[in-house]
């Protein structure tokens, strides 16, 4: 027991979250109004009421200007770290391999970039 008498406390937190949670969602669904109206259960967006079919398919440029902002997004969060530990404070370093490799990385993703940008992929027509 020794080992894990550290986790004690994050044991206690994670109970009492659970049961803060619970209550939560109990004391709403019991003491919450039930009033049902038309208003209230039509669907609306942002604020207006929604026009259109719902199931309306997207065009296939959505999903990859979606795929695109998560490849550069996981793209600094990898050039983030690497930045702040390319050259430290006392002089040490990651060298001369995590810089050209990171240049490699940085490489490829803008090529990949130049590929998308050539094929028209992020033009949109309207």
């Amino acid at each position: 027991m020794d080992y894990l008498s550290p986790y004690l406390p994050v044991l206690v937190l994670l109970l009492i979250a659970g049961v803060m949670c619970l209550a939560i969602s109990v004391l709403a669904s019991v003491l919450g109004p039930k009033r049902i109206t038309l208003i209230k259960e039509s669907a609306f967006e942002c604020g207006s009421p929604s026009t259109g079919d719902p199931h309306a398919r997207h065009s296939v440029k959505f999903y990859l200007v979606a795929l695109l902002f998560i490849v550069f997004d996981i793209e600094s969060v990898f050039i983030y770290p690497w930045g702040s530990l390319l050259r430290d404070f006392n002089g040490e370093g990651l060298g001369w391999f995590a810089y050209f490799e990171m240049l490699s990385f940085m490489v490829t993703l803008a090529l990949g970039l130049v590929y998308v940008w050539r094929k028209g992929a992020l033009e949109f027509n309207t």
